[in-house]
């Protein structure tokens, strides 16, 4: 296997929303940037063919005080264990990055003006602007191409170089070239998106049929922990819901009522209303899988009371949300919507938690940086604090002082031992086989339902399958050595799901042991924060201020 090397200010890794969004503003900065991308920044990520949403607080429309709307999504679904602080700080920049958008070509108005809908109940604020996000990932990509950005596609960047107590650089994989990849930089942005494929789909059989974008394994995660910067709330768990078999986000945009089999509304909406569309789901994420528990399923999504003028809204902005797919089985299958209601269902269990970075990007670990779904929060989070973390990275970058060449060797040396070893196999198990095995331990052990005797016979399972991966994992190409790579990733991750909801002796939210099952008021307002130290994991309980 060769060995190339680029060097930069300051490296993106994961050119998704967040990624590219740091890169523009690194380079308006005065950095030398470059995009380490897994796939191709074109089309990438869980914005990859689209979104319809973007959480902002627009001053003409909302009124001069941005508290309220503060305040409504700090208590929703993506502001949930932030600070208020940080909150704020992501809502004060939201409309800057609203204009520039439209600015740039992303069409944020609809028929000339502000609209906003779904995610929110009658009575409430609305939080979310309703905007035609189709083509936003090539128009991000020349943006950056037009300030010089090195967009370097079809590499899986896999772990962090560190020296003393920063971060220096990268390892990645160049999946169509069959070499190592080593980036130098002042500073480091980890924008890779979530961490999907940790547990079985809702379609087993086809491991990529996943609400969010599947290549997005939780390697931002992994690579931080392994670093020894701070992750949090890693074993909280969190549910989509969508079309059943084809997953699928997008339940807010769709302009209908969830019923049950007998035709009666099973939340808060009677009639169709593409303002509010049905917020139940959102409300009550468990809603479809607690019906099924109790014989009361299936559920459907019914838009036969929408009129064609609200039906064709509702289309128009499913093709914004990139759900070209979803329509067109729908069109060769003859569902028409004026006639059939769509069963919905709940998705697999996703990490809520992720990288823990404060209102400025920075994590805990010097020259290292963070925004997106590295812990969740939508587009709009993802373009706010990746704007955020460009300007701040380019700045360390500017004081940071040359990074020794010669303290990344080892590692360089490891990794490339590690990916040679797979390559030369002759016999051994698949990704996917490895892929599989993880994910169910993951739903056997820490599933849903998790206790202290579950979680310790699960960690334990674990633990095998993570050394016969290593050990015995193989690839036939480039191609399959990144899914490999993925897989490690996803065990360490899998690993912190065991060891945090092992220090987690409570029931929260969507978090349930029955051995604890009430929640201990003592953890109120407190963060769990799981590092690595000298090569141990710790856990850590602290309080959340500001």
């Amino acid at each position: 296997m060769k060995e190339t090397v680029f060097e930069a200010d300051v490296l993106c890794v994961g050119g998704g929303i967040a990624g590219l969004m740091a890169a523009i503003h690194a380079a308006d900065s005065g950095a030398r940037v470059i995009v380490a991308e897994k796939a191709n920044t074109l089309r990438s990520g869980n914005g990859a063919t689209g979104n319809d949403h973007f959480r902002c607080y627009i001053p003409e429309f909302h009124g001069p005080d941005v508290q309220p709307l503060v305040e409504e999504v700090a208590h929703s679904q993506v502001g949930n264990a932030r600070t208020m602080n940080t909150v704020r700080v992501w809502m004060e920049n939201s409309f800057d990055i609203v204009k520039l958008w439209d600015s740039w070509g992303i069409p944020m108005k609809y028929k000339g003006t502000w609209e906003f809908a779904g995610h929110t109940l009658p009575g409430r604020p609305f939080t979310t602007l309703k905007y035609s996000g189709q083509q936003q990932k090539p128009v991000l990509t020349r943006e950056a191409r037009k300030r010089g950005v090195q967009i370097v596609n079809r590499v899986t960047v896999f772990d962090l170089l560190c020296e003393s107590d920063r971060v220096m650089g990268a390892i990645g994989l160049d999946s169509r070239e069959n070499q190592l990849v080593v980036f130098r930089a002042g500073a480091v942005i980890l924008c890779t998106g979530t961490c999907v494929r940790l547990y079985p789909g809702i379609a087993p059989g086809w491991n990529f049929n996943r609400a969010y974008c599947a290549a997005t394994t939780g390697d931002g995660r992994a690579m931080a922990y392994r670093a020894g910067a701070e992750l949090i709330n890693v074993e909280m768990p969190q549910r989509w819901a969508g079309p059943k078999y084809m997953a699928r986000c997008g339940k807010a945009t769709w302009v209908g009522v969830v019923k049950d089999p007998d035709g009666k509304p099973v939340g808060l909406m009677s009639k169709p209303d593409r303002k509010y569309g049905d917020a139940i789901a959102d409300a009550y994420h468990t809603l479809f899988a607690d019906y099924a528990k109790l014989g009361k399923a299936p559920l459907y999504m019914d838009c036969r009371d929408a009129s064609d003028e609200d039906l064709d809204y509702m289309k128009y902005w499913l093709v914004h949300e990139g759900n070209m797919a979803m329509l067109n089985h729908m069109n060769e299958e003859g569902i028409d919507l004026k006639k059939h209601a769509v069963e919905f269902t709940t998705y697999e269990l996703t990490t809520a938690g992720g990288v823990r970075f404060n209102e400025k990007s920075e994590t805990s670990l010097k020259g290292l940086y963070a925004a997106g779904d590295e812990y969740f929060g939508g587009i709009s989070a993802a373009a706010v604090f990746g704007w955020l973390a460009g300007e701040n990275a380019a700045n360390y970058a500017k004081r940071a002082k040359a990074s020794d060449v010669a303290v990344a060797r080892e590692t360089v040396d490891q990794k490339m031992s590690l990916l040679s070893g797979m390559l030369s196999r002759s016999s051994g198990a698949s990704w996917q086989e490895a892929n599989i095995a993880l994910q169910q331990t993951m739903q056997d052990y820490a599933g849903g339902v998790r206790s202290e005797t579950m979680l310790q016979a699960g960690l334990a399972h674990l633990g095998r399958l993570k050394e016969k991966a290593y050990n015995g994992m193989l690839a036939g190409n480039p191609h399959e050595l990144m899914h490999c790579i993925e897989v490690l990733n996803l065990f360490d991750v899998g690993e912190l799901v065991f060891l945090a909801s092992l220090e987690r002796k409570e029931t929260r939210g969507g978090f349930i042991r029955p051995d604890y099952p009430y929640a201990n008021p003592l953890l109120n307002n407190k963060l769990l924060v799981c590092k690595m130290v000298n090569g141990k994991p710790v856990t850590e309980w602290i309080q959340m201020k500001g």
